[in-house]
C-alpha cells in the first residue's frame, strides 16, 4: 500500500509541541527533533529499553524551554527518534532492513549502511534495535504520520517567520556522545558486541555545523562559537558534524534563510553511565538560557540594521 492510501496523521498533539512567543517576538526558530519520549505502541523493538533511552537527545528540549521567553519559537518532537529520525532524507533506507522490495528508488547513505538511517537499524555498534526485517508498510506508516508532520509543521513555522519578517534563524539541538562514535562497517551482518568497552577519542563542548558555511551566514556562525568561547566552552565548527537533513532542507542564507545546528556535548549536563542528569546540568542549563538570549537579541538587531540599509 502506498503512502497516499494510509490513514490521515495522528493529531499533532501526540506527534510534538510548539511553544509559542509570550509577548516579544523574533524570527528563530529552534527545533529539537531527538528529545522525545512516547515510545509508539507498534514500535516492536527487540533491544533493552534502556538501551533505546540512551539513544535519545536527552532532555534537550528542556535545555532549550526558555526560547518562547526570549521571543523565539521552540519546536519539539515527542515521538524518539530511534523509531523514525526526521534529520535524515525520507528516501535515506537500508535496504537490508526490508523484509520486501521498496516500492520506489532509495538512496541509502552512509549513515543507513552503519545503522542510523531514517529508521535505525542499530541501537549501537553491534546491537540491532529489531530481531526481524521491517515491513514496506510499517515505515510507510512512520514517514507518512510522523515524518511527515514534523516537517511540515517546521516549514511553516520557518515560512512563516520569513515572510514576516524577511529573515529568520533556524537553530537545530542537539546532545551528542562524550566520546566519538566508532566506525561501523558499511554493510554486512552486525558484527559482535565487543567485550571490552572501546575507547574513544573525546568530543568538544559543542559542535556548530552549517554545512561548511552553505546554511548559514558565517557571521552568525562565527558570533555563536564566540559566545559560547567566551562562556569557557571548547567549540568546533563542523566537526565532527556538519549538519543534515532539518538543516539542508530549509536553508537558503542567500534568501534570510540561516539554518545552523547545535550539538551538546551530554558529559556537560548528562549522567551517560546512570542515564540521568548529573550535577553540572543547572550550570549548562543556565548558559543555554544565555545562548538563547544571546540568538534573540542577534536577530532583533540584525533586523534593525536590515530595515536601515
Amino acid at each position: 500500500m502506498m503512502i497516499n492510501q494510509l490513514p490521515p496523521p495522528l493529531h499533532r498533539d501526540r506527534l510534538y509541541h510548539v511553544t509559542k512567543p509570550r509577548t516579544r517576538e523574533v524570527p528563530v526558530i529552534f527545533d529539537s527533533p531527538h528529545s522525545g519520549r512516547d515510545y509508539p505502541d507498534d514500535f516492536g523493538y527487540a533491544c533493552d529499553f534502556d538501551m533505546l533511552q540512551r539513544a535519545e537527545d536527552n532532555d534537550v528540549d528542556h535545555l532549550f524551554d526558555t526560547v518562547a521567553d526570549a521571543g523565539g519559537t521552540l519546536l519539539c518532537a515527542l515521538f524518539p527518534r530511534c523509531y523514525i529520525d526526521t534529520n535524515r532524507a525520507e528516501d535515506d533506507i537500508d535496504v537490508d532492513l526490508l523484509s520486501e522490495k521498496w516500492p520506489g528508488p532509495l538512496r541509502p547513505s552512509m549513515r543507513s549502511y552503519a545503522g542510523i538511517g531514517l529508521i535505525r537499524r542499530l541501537v549501537r555498534p553491534g546491537v540491532p534495535v529489531y530481531d526481524k526485517q521491517l515491513s514496506v508498510r510499517a515505515i510507510q506508516h512512520r514517514i507518512h504520520n510522523y515524518y511527515h508532520p514534523y516537517h511540515a509543521c517546521l516549514k511553516h513555522l520557518i515560512d512563516d517567520a520569513h515572510y514576516r519578517y524577511g529573515q529568520v534563524w533556524h537553530i537545530n539541538c542537539h546532545s551528542m556522545p562524550s566520546a566519538a562514535a566508532m566506525t561501523l562497517p558499511a554493510r554486512g551482518p552486525f558484527p559482535a558486541a565487543p567485550t571490552v568497552p572501546p575507547v574513544f577519542p573525546a568530543q568538544p563542548d559543542f559542535v556548530l555545523g552549517d554545512r561548511d558555511g552553505t546554511s548559514c551566514d558565517i557571521a552568525f556562525t562565527h558570533t555563536l562559537r564566540d559566545f559560547l568561547r567566551g562562556l569557557g566552552y571548547k567549540v568546533s565548527v563542523n566537526n565532527p558534524y556538519k549538519g543534515v537533513e532539518l538543516v539542508r532542507r530549509y536553508a537558503d542564507p542567500a534568501r534570510g534563510r540561516h539554518s545552523i545546528q547545535i550539538e551538546i556535548n551530554k558529559a556537560l549536563y548528562w549522567d551517560e553511565v546512570k542515564n540521568k542528569r548529573n550535577k553540572n546540568y543547572n550550570a549548562l542549563k543556565d548558559d543555554i538560557d544565555k545562548l538563547v538570549t544571546f540568538s534573540a537579541n542577534y536577530a532583533e538587531q540584525h533586523l534593525v540594521n536590515l530595515a536601515a540599509d
